[in-house]
């Protein structure tokens, strides 16, 4: 180019040099082959006569026919080979793959998979026990309909009439009073020392309110049927630290 510096130029060249040197190199190490038959493949490095047969839905015994191949072993890259059957002749389905060498073998039953063995069952927790008890008050007068199972029934139920006056099994505080939680009704729940909390269900009325704190013994609500599906009576409940425990062990005997 005019007014080009003279070492641009030098560069210019020897770039394009070394572009036409590499691409005379990568066709240099390629040899050129024509096009190959119809039914026919040209061996390229790293094929075998079992995979060429597999590609091909044929057998090595039938590229060795076809072929007149002295050796199954021996092919070479750029070796065109008859990989479909001449007229008049047919073909062996490919072999299945084994596991070792390029021998056609007859294919393997596949192992029935084995049942997983059962894990064993987790065994029971053991139970708590309750600790630093206190001594409790019956909250209500009537006879039980349906004593503590620790599954379905986490509490007693206790029957009576509507109306009939609630007690509050031990002194403590009011943490709540409403009908929020689903399945209880009017609900009571008392906080008590050691980390006892007791709970009052399906009542009527509500008689304290949250925060104050109550007596042993004090009428905190009347008996209803709440969320009890028509039934009138009271669920007690005893825990502590979240876990339900048997009312019967902290209440006195009848």
């Amino acid at each position: 180019m005019p007014g080009q510096p003279h070492w641009l130029a030098r560069c210019r060249t020897h770039l394009i040099s070394l572009a036409v040197c590499a691409t005379l190199a990568a066709c240099a190490g390629s040899p050129t082959y024509g096009p190959v038959p119809a039914g026919s493949y040209r061996v390229q490095s790293g094929d075998t006569l079992y995979g060429i047969a597999r590609a091909n839905n044929a057998s090595t015994a039938d590229l060795v026919r076809w072929n007149s191949l002295p050796d199954a072993d021996k092919i070479e890259v750029g070796q065109v080979l008859r990989v479909v059957p001449p007229p008049g002749a047919t073909n062996t389905p490919a072999p299945v793959a084994s596991s070792g060498g390029s021998a056609a073998t007859r294919p393997r039953p596949q192992a029935k998979p084995s049942k997983p063995a059962a894990k064993p069952a987790p065994a029971p927790a053991a139970p708590r026990t309750a600790t630093n008890k206190i001594p409790m008050t019956w909250p209500a007068t009537g006879k039980i309909l349906a004593n503590y199972n620790g599954s379905s029934n986490k509490g007693i139920d206790i029957g009576g009439q509507s109306g009939d006056p609630i007690y509050a099994a031990a002194a403590g505080k009011v943490v709540y009073a409403g009908n929020g939680l689903r399945g209880y009704g009017n609900l009571v729940m008392i906080q008590h020392e050691n980390g006892y909390l007791t709970a009052y269900a399906h009542n009527r009325e509500l008689l304290v309110k949250e925060g104050v704190s109550v007596s042993k013994g004090q009428t905190i609500a009347r008996m209803g049927d709440t969320d009890s599906h028509g039934v009138v009576k009271l669920h007690f409940e005893v825990r502590q630290k979240g876990t339900p425990f048997n009312p019967n062990e902290f209440l006195p005997s009848r």
